[in-house]
């Protein structure tokens, strides 16, 4: 259906389901906010910043995932606090994919460590939301990040879904 509706090969198509063949269900991802002061953790991915995240995987919890990604891509150790939002990625960002995408931004508190450079990330750094670096906004938007220092100012934060 989905080659036939996207004039796609059908092998195009089996390759972005990577051969699945149950139930298509949404991918999760998480972005942890993590803040220094004023200033959130941001990463330089190939295509601009982002918060650190990624594909939540199959052996760990949302929360164990946040922890993780902020640990490979920044170096750093946080404590997952609480979810800030739960996101579905198109709404939010112009990269459409052949699923659906469900983002989870968990606000995050910086425990210790120091940024070692990876294979996903060049660099790390601390930024105000006035002078924030290009964003690769296939990941994250300034929207998003305004969110994020929304949720970390409130006293009670409900968790946004959107």
């Amino acid at each position: 259906m989905v080659a036939r509706q996207a004039d796609l090969s059908l092998e195009q198509v089996k390759g972005w389901f990577c051969n699945e063949t149950g139930y298509q269900t949404p991918k999760l991802a998480t972005r942890a906010a993590v803040f220094q002061g004023e200033r959130v953790l941001l990463v330089r991915e190939p295509k601009g910043w982002a918060l650190p995240g990624g594909w939540v995987d199959v052996d760990v919890s949302v929360k164990e995932n946040a922890v993780k990604e902020v640990r490979e891509e920044a170096g750093l150790e946080v404590r997952a606090d609480r979810v800030i939002a739960l996101q579905d990625g198109e709404n939010h960002h112009e990269t459409l994919y052949p699923w659906k995408v469900c983002i989870v931004f968990v606000l995050c508190t910086l425990l210790g460590g120091e940024f070692r450079e990876n294979l996903e990330t060049s660099e790390s750094g601390w930024f105000s939301l006035n002078e924030l670096p290009e964003l690769d906004l296939e990941k994250t938007t300034p929207e998003q990040l305004r969110m994020c220092f929304e949720a970390r100012r409130a006293e009670h934060w409900e968790t946004r879904l959107e």
